[in-house]
């Protein structure tokens, strides 16, 4: 099931279901407090007295009494009654335990301890989620109130539970307005700022609206993802807004390329329904189809639904070649402008000269541009430790020679390795170090520096290379998210080696797709959807093959 974390108040919050039950619009409570000021007021540092620069030897000898006082008013500060309340809530929290929290907050108030936004934030949570919904939807709107007429101001997630409580409330426009009103606080919005209005509105069939928040949503720079991208497909097909299915697919394609199982159902209603067997067009442009082919780099052309009849809508795997065992249908490769690669390289070491040392990971540059270009670079530590713990060089060297056998030009494979791993351990070993020199010296080994992080040197290295890279790492932490959802999945799909290892075969290479593993739409009009069933490794990846009737029998 496709799920959204709407808000969390403490690290542990778990996600919850965004698809929420559509239920009276209560007044706004903040109207009396003023919005966030862009501009702050700053000290004139250069107007202090400048004996506060002065640092005296006096001054000196009475630090220790300082760090004293300072550890004292920490000590303080965490046995404020307020602090105390923060750490018992965010445990009712953990807890899911609203009852207990609401306990906490009548006696904070009766003991006039004051509150501020993360109190309110957490007890707003627990209502919006309450299992019994009447109940947290009526303390829930009463503590927004209070929070109001207290003067505390509120920040995204105050919205965002706010925003919930309007949709348990049948109310996805007040939802709606409550995101709108943001922005009065300089508060930019977030994706789960807009859930609750967006799958309020798709869940109670309310196209327009939806299109509305979707509208909103993209002005203020925030990107739909798969669960916004399905609800949005699955109101329009509700409608009957083929344009709007049609773009919604083409959204999907772009961003999230393979689809999970509730969006694969979506797009298989689609097409499984009576209307959409009526929406096509009969005779078609074939010249700016092929045009529209070559303009999108192949796998789409954009020119709208193809065709008329009944859909023929199946599961179905590719052969070796990309070739659909079921239509017929070839896949393509879709083609990366080399402009992309050489703009993504460039951020890419950018953003390595800010995380690394930037010495360092400029030396690593230099060297690549005497030793480099290279036809494939292999994550060294990934290969060693691939089927056990200790690092093993003759699996190492036996991907190495691989590779090299493989490539055209007949030249080592750049190995990236830590320090740690090229000159410690079993690399001291003589035939292991023998082979790491023999590596040195024909320029295709670089020990990464002391307290690196050798991905950015291996990733740098094959993208600048324009090269393969040999890695089961799946890309998918913080560092890797940093290079956004554009052009690095693409990348990665048709450059990325992979390994199997066991023992009847030994260690397997895996080469890229020759095609792209996103939803395509053909030249006829035929449509295929891979979904993250499968991976082609250990289980042939499934697809949705859509077909018109017509079209099928047109391939052979």
């Amino acid at each position: 099931m496709l799920v959204r974390r709407m808000g969390y108040f403490s690290p542990s919050f778990s996600k919850t279901s965004p698809f929420f039950s559509l239920l009276t619009k209560t007044p706004y409570p903040f109207n009396h407090i003023k919005p966030i000021h862009t501009k702050f007021q700053q000290t004139n540092l250069f107007s202090m007295n400048k004996k506060t620069h002065l640092c005296t030897s006096a001054s000196f000898l009475q630090e220790p009494t300082k760090t004293l006082s300072s550890r004292s008013r920490k000590k303080a500060r965490h046995d404020a009654p307020e602090s105390v309340l923060r750490h018992q809530l965010d445990q009712c929290s953990k807890r899911g335990d609203l009852t207990e929290a609401l306990r906490l907050y009548e006696e904070a108030k009766l003991n006039s301890i004051p509150l501020n936004v993360h109190h309110y934030n957490v007890l707003l949570y627990l209502c919006s989620g309450s299992e019994t919904k009447e109940f947290g939807i009526e303390k829930g709107f009463k503590i927004f109130k209070e929070m109001g007429v207290n003067g505390v101001a509120p920040n995204e997630a105050t919205f965002t539970s706010a925003a919930r409580l309007a949709v348990a409330k049948q109310d996805p426009e007040m939802a709606f307005d409550l995101v709108k009103k943001m922005k009065s606080f300089g508060l930019p919005p977030k994706l789960r700022s807009y859930g609750p209005a967006l799958f309020g509105f798709c869940d109670n069939g309310m196209a327009d609206e939806a299109y509305e928040v979707d509208v909103h949503m993209r002005e203020s720079g925030v990107v739909a993802e798969e669960a916004e991208l399905s609800a949005l497909l699955k109101v329009s097909s509700f409608s009957k807004r083929d344009d709007k299915v049609y773009e919604m697919m083409h959204r999907l394609r772009a961003s999230v390329r393979q689809v999970g199982e509730e969006t694969a159902s979506v797009i298989e209603n689609w097409f499984k329904s009576e209307f959409a067997e009526e929406v096509g067009a009969q005779n078609w442009d074939v010249g700016k189809v092929k045009e529209g082919v070559v303009k999108g780099g192949g796998g789409w052309h954009g020119q709208g639904w193809l065709g008329k009849g009944k859909w023929n809508v199946v599961r179905a795997e590719m052969d070796g070649s990309g070739v659909c065992r079921s239509c017929g249908e070839k896949l393509v490769c879709i083609d990366i402008d080399p402009k992309e690669t050489e703009n993504f390289a460039n951020s890419l070491a950018k953003l390595a000269c800010e995380r690394e040392v930037k010495a360092n990971f400029v030396q690593f540059q230099e060297w690549l541009q005497r030793h480099g270009p290279f036809d494939a670079v292999v994550d060294g530590a990934n290969v060693g430790l691939i089927t056990q713990r200790n690092f093993n060089f003759s699996q190492l060297r036996n991907v190495v020679n691989k590779l090299r056998q493989m490539s055209g030009s007949k030249k080592l494979p750049l190995v990236i390795l830590h320090k740690n791993r090229a000159t410690g351990g079993p690399a001291q070993h003589p035939n292991n170090k023998k082979l790491l020199e023999s590596w040195k010296k024909a320029g295709a080994l670089y020990a990464t520096p002391h307290g690196s992080n050798d991905d950015w040197y291996w990733l740098y290295a094959a993208v600048s290379s324009k090269g393969l890279l040999l890695t089961n790492d799946e890309m998918r932490d913080h560092l890797f998210q940093l290079l956004g959802t554009s052009f690095f999945p693409r990348w990665k799909e048709k450059h990325q080696i992979r390994m199997t290892a066991s023992r009847e075969d030994g260690l397997k290479l895996h080469m890229p797709p020759p095609y792209s593993n996103v939803i395509q739409e053909s030249e006829q009009g035929c449509w295929h959807v891979p979904t993250v069933t499968g991976d082609d490794l250990e289980m042939p990846r499934q697809w949705v093959c859509a077909t018109r009737r017509k079209a099928l029998h047109s391939l052979f």
